[in-house]
């Protein structure tokens, strides 16, 4: 039997031991996002199959509807992008810096009780969202634990998912400074410069800290197990070189750990822009829409409001936005030649 024969026979079995694996990807995965790609373009209403006769095709009118036009639509989709990039902006840098410093601390051998140390921080990692959503809105209720120890210290805690202000006005408010014409005159997305620039909320702030305090257990294994396989020769000839602990991470450790954090701000970017769980269980979007994101606007104008063609339509918009970001951060940590 001639080697090309063997070869052909090989990629033959091959494609019969990956067939049912394909086959499931197809019809769970291709078909359904093929079919709601469909659904963004046409006027289907959520009554009866997406492909009958009477289910029109309108090109990019929802795409349209949701990003120009000063529609309510175009004003909703601004307030939950505001709202996310706030959200991105600070839960992907805490819960990568958190995760790092606790693998680096627990890293360390002279540390005791490393197990249960790594064991407890993981544990938020496995909980179910919705009870500790449930335990959030406890703890930060106006009349919650955390109020209450702010204040033993003399600060009068907030109403934090009643009141509906951007941390950044109300820190500009309580020092007399009032919106410029120059931001309030102008718009992007529906809402002003100046409504983009009130910081997350104080119910989005609540969220933020729970994103980190949930993620940043999963992370740290991943350090971790990256920090293992860092070899002590490299510490080592650190250290004979004379570098001080600082210089050492900096310069020999955190290079080597260049595909983990890659991974980490990945997986972080990517989770952070699909955020819905916390906010079905906890807000809806309230106060005043100022926890509303693209994910659960996506299914609220699908499911409550009936508009299945805009909505399919805010799915895939956030679909782009999220592999455009992937790629920049790629191209950001790829290897210096």
């Amino acid at each position: 039997m001639s080697a090309s024969s063997i070869r052909r026979g090989q990629t033959r079995d091959g494609w019969l031991f990956v067939a049912p694996a394909v086959l499931l990807l197809a019809v769970f995965l291709a078909f359904p996002v093929l079919m709601a790609l469909w659904v963004s373009v046409s006027d289907w209403r959520g009554v009866g199959s997406p492909f009958s006769g009477d289910v029109g095709f309108v090109g990019t009118d929802n795409y349209a509807n949701i990003l120009g036009g000063g529609s309510l639509q175009q004003r909703d989709f601004g307030t939950a992008m505001r709202n996310n990039v706030y959200y991105v902006l600070l839960v992907v840098p805490l819960q990568t810096v958190v995760a790092l410093g606790l693998a680096v601390l627990l890293h360390t051998r002279m540390l005791k009780g490393r197990g249960f140390l790594r064991t407890a921080f993981y544990f938020p990692s496995v909980t179910s969202a919705v009870a500790i959503t449930v335990l959030w809105l406890f703890l930060f209720n106006s009349t919650g634990a955390v109020n209450a120890v702010l204040g033993w210290v003399g600060i009068d805690g907030p109403n934090w998912f009643g009141d509906a202000r951007g941390i950044i006005h109300t820190a500009l408010g309580a020092v007399g400074v009032d919106p410029p014409g120059v931001l309030t005159d102008h718009r992007a997305l529906g809402i002003s410069w100046w409504e983009w620039l009130a910081g997350p909320s104080f119910a989005m702030s609540a969220f933020i800290l729970l994103a980190v305090f949930t993620t940043s257990g999963t992370f740290m294994l991943l350090f971790i197990a990256a920090l293992n396989n860092v070899g002590d020769e490299i510490e080592e000839a650190g250290m004979v070189d004379g570098a001080n602990a600082w210089q050492r991470f900096w310069h020999l450790t955190l290079p080597m750990l260049r595909p983990t954090l890659f991974t980490v701000l990945t997986l972080g970017l990517i989770g952070t822009w699909q955020v819905f769980d916390q906010i079905y269980t906890g807000t809806q979007g309230g106060p005043a829409k100022t926890t509303l994101t693209p994910a659960y606007l996506s299914f609220q104008t699908s499911f409550n409001s009936q508009r299945w063609g805009e909505g399919a339509a805010i799915a895939f918009i956030l679909f782009a936005i999220i592999v455009v970001l992937t790629l920049l951060q790629r191209w950001a940590l790829r290897e210096k030649p």
